[in-house]
């Protein structure tokens, strides 16, 4: 009766999540199309009309993949759940492995392995034929495949160790397991930040020091004045994979190091790549990131704390197309089916997440025009706008769900009201 129950309520949400990002999407099309012939008055001197085109079809054509990925998706996500997919995994790898945890640590292997081949189709689409045709693509298919080799070495590195020891503690560590195994996340996260800028990242990108001794000098002087320090000022070879540009700051204690795209060097005035790095030291030195982590900190307690009593419930398991193994450990599984189950009851909340992080990007732009000039950074938003092909005319309510950042019209009114006090 309850498996019978939470399979409806499974669906009901499943419906409504798939009908929203349905909808949210055609409005976005919709509303892009509508203004793509003219450039919105406060950008007109500074975008052409080109451009603005140009962004247009590509926030179209981007927005398009996006459902058809959805869709393909969902349909994934139901062959997984309800219609036994997980299931008959979970029996040929029984039958291969046998009982126990072999049989817990290869059903999660298979399952991601399967989940990967299923959706690679759409990442080589995505990036040889979408952003090829809008000129963004920079990687060779050999460069795309050895990427992909490395990010499966690292994650089978890191992730197995990680996910023998996450089953351990849900099979040995008793009914207060998943506050161990919170812990032991925590633990992770902390030392992921710590080494992936001198250890994770450099497997993928080429650092070099920033070697123009003008442009570090002006942003040595901008560190002094907010207080911040650094480990290194480094350009990395984005452009080997995509024209797109940015910058950040990555790192953690110690070992915080800023990076530069070589893209974004080479379009923006020194003036102006000063302003953009004030804007990512706000975020910093307002305490924005700390905050996140500890954000991210408390919703895995409480969704790890939630799992603990799901995996104790014979519904949870049912109600998802899957019958558990009597007497024997279901871990692997009550993973994967809370992995697979929980983005379906929690897309209608995103906008929370969207107002959190907009808030703090105000408050990010707000300190750059206190430590830098605010023109400079609305004349660098406009180039990375440009350059980027990002739409200057979104939907509201599909920008309120999905996009972290304020609008190009709303973020440029708060700059000039900033720059002007």
């Amino acid at each position: 009766m309850l498996s019978s129950a939470f399979s409806v309520l499974f669906v009901v949400f499943f419906l409504l999540t798939l009908a929203l990002r349905y909808w949210l999407a055609r409005r976005h099309i919709r509303h892009v199309l509508a203004h793509r012939d003219r450039v919105p008055a406060e950008f007109a001197a500074r975008i052409p009309l080109d451009a603005h085109r140009k962004a247009a079809d590509y926030t179209v054509a981007r927005t398009r993949y996006a459902l058809i990925h959805t869709l393909w998706s969902s349909a994934v996500l139901i062959g997984f759940t309800l219609l036994g997919g997980l299931q008959a995994l979970s029996n040929t790898i029984l039958h291969l492995l046998g009982p126990g945890m072999m049989h817990q640590i290869g059903l999660v292997v298979a399952y991601t392995v399967v989940a990967g081949m299923l959706d690679l189709p759409f990442g080589y689409w995505f990036q040889f034929v979408l952003e090829q045709r809008f000129g963004f693509n920079k990687m060779t298919v050999g460069l795309w495949l050895a990427d992909m080799v490395k990010g499966t070495l690292l994650g089978a590195v890191i992730g197995l160790p990680l996910l023998w020891l996450v089953l351990t503690l849900m099979d040995k560590a008793g009914s207060l397991w998943w506050l161990y195994t919170w812990a032991v996340w925590c633990g992770f996260q902390l030392l992921a930040m710590v080494l992936y800028p001198s250890v994770i990242a450099p497997m993928f990108n080429k650092f070099t020091p920033l070697s123009d001794d003008s442009l570090k000098a002006r942003i040595e002087g901008l560190m002094a004045r907010v207080g911040f320090a650094s480990k290194g000022l480094f350009v990395m070879d984005g452009s080997k994979r995509s024209s797109h540009g940015n910058a950040y700051f990555s790192g953690f204690g110690a070992n915080k190091r800023i990076v530069f795209f070589d893209t974004l060097l080479e379009r923006l005035a020194p003036s102006e790549i000063e302003a953009v790095l004030a804007h990512e030291l706000g975020h910093f030195k307002l305490k924005h990131i700390v905050k996140r982590i500890v954000v991210m900190f408390a919703l895995s307690l409480a969704f790890l704390a939630l799992l603990g009593w799901l995996k104790e419930q014979v519904w949870f398991y049912e109600g998802l197309g899957v019958h558990p193994i009597l007497g024997q450990a279901n871990d692997a599984m009550a993973l994967l089916l809370f992995m697979l189950a929980l983005p379906v009851f929690t897309f209608p909340f995103a906008p929370l997440s969207s107002i959190s992080s907009r808030k703090h990007e105000f408050e990010a732009d707000a300190f750059a025009a206190s430590h830098a000039d605010a023109g400079d950074l609305v004349s660098a938003l406009v180039k990375m706008y440009e350059d980027n092909a990002s739409t200057l005319t979104p939907d509201p309510i599909h920008s309120a769900f999905y996009d972290s950042h304020p609008p190009a019209s709303v973020r440029i009114r708060h700059l000039q009201t900033a720059g002007a006090a």
